[in-house]
């Protein structure tokens, strides 16, 4: 959106001395401009853009007593000097430009991902950080890694960065062999992907240390919302011997990041003896049958 320049100079933003409880002053006429015509990115945008960490500047906004300015948190990395001027900063804080902030009206910055809402400069940022619009992270499990993006890239990068198995369907049945259970603790072991319903779900399956315990979880997650994904259930099974445990619950949304649905314990826990008793044989090799489905609530 094409906004006209404010004509407001940065001397006129934040005049000030050397005195630290002096207010800056600022041209009233300038002040009614701002409020009327300013909706998106501009001069007066930028000067709210802080020089060191080129975020938008929040209260307390400091300034130097030349009249550089830059947000709190920078402050204390430049070591109370100006990064432009050198002058130390003391406590001055440019309260004009908190006050112009305050009458700005800002669209989202994931506007090109497709949120359209427009937000008052001070409630932009919390809008931000829970906007159903911001790219997702990475669901997988195994490295930490560090690429966002859409749903579809996503699934890309899963696919061919990662090499996760991909399925098509509704159901699942899945064979977890390992030849030494007592050295997998606090691994992640699997992820597949499921194309179900016109949507993805990611499976995993893992070992990791419950207290002193060693146990095997199985969990879905979804891509997408959480609003979406209490759309549907799912159900996990397994068993051996003549004897199987049931989970059923929802899927996570992959808001939620693997290990705080992991830690929450949301989804099928299997003690490491229970499922060596599954597995048969001498308990030397870990031999799990999971199943599972995912379906639709009406």
């Amino acid at each position: 959106m094409d906004i006209p320049e404010s004509q407001w100079t940065e001397d006129e933003f934040c005049t000030v001395g050397t005195e630290t409880d002096r207010i800056p002053s600022c041209k009233s006429s300038a002040s009614s401009g701002v409020k009327a015509g300013i909706s998106s990115g501009s001069s007066v945008h930028e000067l709210l853009e802080c020089p060191v960490c080129t975020n938008s500047m929040f209260p307390p906004i400091h300034q130097c007593p030349n009249g550089h300015t830059l947000c709190s948190s920078c402050k204390q990395r430049v070591h109370n000097h100006c990064p432009t001027c050198r002058q130390e900063l003391g406590n001055i804080r440019c309260l004009a430009l908190e006050k112009v902030a305050e009458s700005l009206e800002l669209p989202c910055k994931y506007q090109h991902l497709g949120c359209s809402e427009i937000h008052p400069y001070y409630s932009k940022l919390k809008h931000e950080q829970l906007c159903r619009f911001r790219p997702y992270n990475c669901p997988y499990a195994g490295s930490e890694c560090l690429v966002t993006g859409d749903i579809p890239m996503l699934v890309t990068h899963l696919k061919n960065d990662h090499k996760v198995d991909m399925h098509d369907g509704c159901t699942f049945n899945h064979r977890y062999v390992k030849p030494n259970p007592h050295e997998v603790e606090n691994a992640t072991w699997m992820l597949t992907v499921f194309s179900c319903y016109g949507h993805y779900f990611c499976l995993h399956f893992e070992a990791f240390l419950l207290g002193m315990a060693p146990v095997y979880m199985a969990f879905l997650r979804f891509l997408g919302e959480d609003s979406e994904a209490r759309n549907f259930s799912y159900s996990l099974e397994v068993g051996g011997n003549g004897r199987k445990l049931i989970w059923q619950g929802v899927p996570r949304s992959i808001r939620d990041n693997h290990r705080k649905v992991r830690d929450s314990y949301d989804g099928l826990i299997i003690h490491r003896n229970m499922a060596l008793f599954f597995s048969g044989g001498d308990r030397q090799e870990l031999k799990l049958r999971v199943t599972g489905r995912i379906w639709k609530e009406q």
